[in-house]
């Protein structure tokens, strides 16, 4: 890949994409080929087909796709198998059609078993049963990856797959319904301290910008208390949902937390993701990666399980990352977690062996991470304009 080569992202205003977007064009690429949804629907075959024949890309970052926490991975899960499905399969078989050079697709951790041995190496893939709340999210990554290995040794194409952990970074998703928990604590924590200090202007400004199920910041304070109620940002005294009247005299908070708190999850700050990527897609091809498992682990009689962890191979209960945020955020209310609701698998920590003996390792800590991202948030709605209750 080189700096004038024609690259096209698919998904560049999402998290992942937009990292790879800026990293890019901080590294000198200038020749970056972008659609937004509105322009291209990569669920539509002939319209991805008449992209790649008018663009004609020599490389490709496959980073759309329709993604979600726990709850909406759930929820819509026919959403999620099709729309993947679709996505990945109209670019990936493209890109072979019309000769792409090299391409990245991006898979999710969630496609190891539920009960992968810890820290999940690669070869884990397709050894046990996966996660129910995620499980057709999931699938429809597997079969990206096992397309672009089937390709490559049929075709002789060059795609390679990448697995980020938890990802979180500028232009995370926030929708409290959608987001994954650490946008989520943010959000929720960030509201909290704006309702524990009676901070209507900051409520106002937060659901402006993002509005809650349609809720923003010129409904009354009874419907802003209601709603925060439903996504856990909870005052004390309304916690029987007896919301008439009174709203402002008891100020003490209690944020809710979906699952124990006990589950372990790695981080990553997304911009150090993007560079891991960029740096793979600049120095290593497919066939590259299978001899490095030939290095590491021995004769291979068949070439599968190609993808690479990308993580910084730690590990956070979510309870500890609550009190990170917490302290950042400076909420200080209290935190409940709600046992009905799932955990999802207790641990996903990746093994990023491989990635490190490619001579790649993140930098950014957690806690600094969240500073940044809670920075970020907050000059996201505070460009927006408040409505004073």
């Amino acid at each position: 890949m080189k700096t004038d080569s024609k690259i096209y992202i698919a998904g560049h205003r999402g998290l992942v994409g937009s990292a790879i977007f800026n990293d890019l064009r901080k590294k000198g690429y200038s020749n970056l080929i972008t659609r937004t949804r509105q322009e291209l629907d990569l669920t539509d075959a002939k319209a991805v087909s008449c992209f790649f024949e008018n663009e004609r890309p020599e490389c490709v970052f496959l980073a759309a796709a329709r993604v979600g926490g726990i709850i909406a991975n759930n929820i819509y899960r026919a959403d999620a198998i099709y729309q993947n499905t679709m996505i990945q399969t109209n670019v990936i078989h493209a890109s072979y059609l019309h000769k792409v050079k090299k391409l990245m697709f991006f898979g999710s951790t969630c496609i190891y078993p539920k009960d992968s041995p810890q820290p999940i190496k690669e070869e884990y893939l397709l050894t046990d049963t996966l996660e129910y709340t995620n499980e057709p999210y999931a699938i429809t990554k597997i079969a990206g990856i096992k397309m672009c290995e089937s390709y490559n040794l049929q075709y002789g194409t060059n795609f390679i797959s990448v697995m980020p952990t938890n990802l979180y970074g500028p232009k995370d998703n926030f929708d409290l319904e959608k987001s994954h928990v650490l946008p989520a604590l943010i959000r929720k924590m960030h509201l909290g301290k704006a309702l524990e200090n009676n901070d209507w202007e900051a409520i106002a400004d937060d659901l402006n910008k993002r509005p809650i199920e349609g809720v923003d910041g010129s409904q009354g304070k009874k419907e802003i208390i209601k709603i925060l109620h439903k996504y856990g940002v909870r005052r004390a005294k309304d916690s029987d949902m007896q919301l008439g009247g009174g709203v402002e005299s008891d100020t003490s908070v209690a944020i809710e937390i979906w699952g124990s708190g006990k589950p372990l999850r790695e981080f990553l700050w997304s911009e150090e993701m993007a560079d891991a990527c960029v740096f793979l897609m600049e120095r290593y091809d497919f066939q590259d990666i299978v001899e490095l498992q030939e290095k590491m682990n021995g004769f291979i009689k068949e070439v599968r399980n190609t993808h690479i962890n990308i993580g910084t191979g730690r590990e956070i209960s979510i309870a500890h990352l609550a009190e990170i945020v917490k302290v950042i955020v400076k909420y200080k209310g209290k935190l409940f977690f709600d046992t009905s609701k799932p955990d999802g698998a207790f641990r996903k920590l990746t093994d990023v062996s491989r990635l490190k003996a490619l001579g790649w390792k993140y930098d950014i800590e957690l806690d600094e991470g969240v500073y940044r991202l809670y920075m970020w948030y907050k000059s996201s709605v505070y460009n927006s304009t408040s409505i004073k209750l």
